[in-house]
């Protein structure tokens, strides 16, 4: 009896350190966000989801096509988001990256240097036609960059998520 214990102890032990493997996370390393292409490291706004996640396999989560916005991968870590559905972008206050160009915290006043006047202003956005598609800069209170969105498509195509 006490052999039979024994072996059903060792038995229980080996079976429950063949589950306890570590994994490293996969480490995609810092985005560079290429603003006036359009671009986050040479993917563009319309790759598929396939394509984003054999490029950055680091995503956070998912969601599937059907869902409220679509297929879109999240990088919450990085505060970057791709709607692959939707064909755009988006980048956060938080952004763990490069931007070719310091606009995330800029003030809405010192935009024209790169980007000249926007096609489409509101209260708190202003939309900019670019040679690639729509560059859309969302502002904080203070009248600063708080958020970038960018697609291939024109303003008038343009489906953001809410």
């Amino acid at each position: 009896m006490k052999k039979l214990i024994l072996c059903l102890s060792i038995l229980a032990l080996l079976l429950g350190t063949t589950n306890a493997q570590l994994k490293a996370k996969p480490d995609c390393g810092p985005f560079y966000v290429d603003v006036l292409n359009g671009m986050v490291d040479n993917v563009k706004p319309d790759f598929s989801i396939d394509q984003i996640r054999a490029k950055y396999p680091c995503f956070t989560s998912e969601e599937q096509s059907g869902s409220k916005c679509g297929a879109t991968l999240f990088y919450k870590e990085k505060d970057i988001i791709f709607f692959t559905e939707r064909q755009y972008i988006e980048i956060g206050p938080n952004f763990k990256g490069k931007l070719s160009i310091p606009i995330m915290g800029a003030s809405r006043g010192s935009l024209f240097k790169w980007l000249g006047n926007p096609k489409i202003k509101d209260a708190n956005w202003d939309a900019f036609q670019t040679q690639y598609g729509t560059l859309v800069l969302h502002y904080n209170t203070a009248g600063k960059v708080r958020l970038i969105q960018f697609s291939d498509k024109g303003t008038e195509d343009l489906s953001l998520c809410e």
